[in-house]
């Protein structure tokens, strides 16, 4: 099963030690203003195999401008895979050497998004004034490596924009622009982490349809899951299962502070197919003391949910990660206790997306939700308190297989 932190498109990411002028790849996001709805498009298609974006006049020009203008201005710089969605735009920069403008003087990656920023309120205010584009407008888009937006169709009202986007509101230069400020980058450093960055933007259609047809499933429940787990109780489970040093009273009270806490006990926000919770649940969580004990481990796990029991667990320990793939691999339902909090845009993976719709997967975390990059480790208290929290959802100890 692919597991990484999910997408939060937060706009103003970034890493403060990076040099955004030398080479790279960087997987971009952009997302327009608030209060213009879905100017680009909208996802169609019978099903999720079929679906893509019909994109708007607009979504056709911005498509343009990202496949064109981006390189005239800086040739060490091209466009990867990339996707127009109806309201937002990712896509992958490819820079090859260090940025420099036209003159010769040194730029950045900050210099380059906010050009084609730029270009698109150019078009985006044309298209609204019902003024001509330029001639690059007309032609037709060129094939960009691993491009993934499809073919563009007309949905527009009058003026070539679609129907509820808002119009120029008053400012310093008296219209809207069409983006909000800023961008999120991420930025890959192997071909593997490319590859699934390329994914998540290939797969951004099918999500999205899926999200459409499966509404309840996918999107995040708030608040929705009991676990009748007392702060207390959590507590002097910690100090019990933490050495001294781990759980010091500053670490328990941080971790506490970012539990989601409802009616005194801990809860549970959820994505997924909550139905899950009503079958038989067994934690499956791997200690380092049955290290040696794992095969047999393994095996009762297997066998349960082979009978119907569905596997609870945090997926943090090699062990559990084994477990649980070969689980959900046999097509088996799984439920997984997420490291962080769901934000308001929150988008798992593609995997997790498909085996949610599927009704064979449920998201659940603890936590109210904290920015954070995906190398920042987490402590020991915080892997004991999810264990402990699989543990609060089974009514039942982690060590039952024994």
């Amino acid at each position: 099963m692919e597991h990484r932190q999910p997408t939060h498109h937060r706009m103003d990411r970034r890493s403060f030690t990076h040099d955004y002028s030398r080479p790279g790849f960087y997987h971009i996001t952009i997302r327009v203003a608030d209060g213009q709805g879905r100017p680009f498009g909208t996802v169609v298609g019978h099903d999720a195999d079929s679906a893509a974006v019909a994109l708007t006049p607009l979504g056709v020009s911005i498509e343009r401008e990202l496949l064109t203008a981006i390189t005239a201005h800086y040739p060490m710089v091209t466009v990867d895979a990339y996707v127009v969605m109806p309201e937002h735009l990712h896509f992958i920069l490819v820079i090859r050497d260090p940025i420099v403008t036209a003159a010769g003087r040194p730029a950045h990656l900050g210099q380059v998004i906010a050009g084609f920023k730029k270009g698109c309120n150019r078009r985006y205010w044309a298209l609204q004034a019902g003024e001509p584009l330029d001639a690059l407008s007309a032609a037709a888009p060129p094939a960009a490596s691993a491009a993934v937006s499809p073919a563009a169709v007309a949905v527009s009202a009058p003026g070539g924009l679609p129907a509820g986007v808002r119009p120029p509101s008053s400012g310093s230069s008296g219209r809207a622009p069409l983006f909000a400020p800023g961008y999120c980058d991420v930025m890959p450093v192997d071909p593997g982490q490319l590859e699934l960055q390329r994914a998540y933007i290939r797969n951004n259609p099918h999500s999205r349809w899926l999200r459409s047809q499966h509404r309840d499933r996918l999107q995040p429940h708030r608040a929705t899951i009991d676990t009748a787990l007392t702060p207390a109780a959590l507590r002097g489970y910690l100090l019990r299962e933490c050495a001294p040093t781990q759980a010091t009273p500053a670490a328990l009270a941080a971790l506490e502070c970012r539990l989601l806490l409802a009616g005194g006990t801990v809860a549970c926000d959820s994505y997924g197919d909550r139905a899950l919770l009503q079958r038989r649940l067994l934690p499956v969580v791997c200690h380092r003391r049955d290290g040696a004990r794992f095969a047999e481990q393994r095996r009762r796990c297997l066998a349960a949910a082979s009978e119907g029991a569905v596997l609870v667990s945090p997926r943090i320990a090699k062990g559990e990660q084994t477990i649980i793939d070969e689980a959900v691999h046999h097509g088996y339902p799984a439920i997984l206790i997420a490291d962080n909090g769901f934000p308001v845009l929150y988008h798992p993976s593609a995997e997790h997306i498909a085996l949610c719709a599927a009704r064979r997967l449920l998201l659940v975390t603890p936590w109210q939700y904290e920015f954070r990059h995906q190398d920042d480790p987490i402590t020991v208290p915080f892997c004991k308190t999810m264990n402990c929290v699989a543990q609060s959802l089974c009514r039942l100890k982690d060590s039952w297989w024994q």
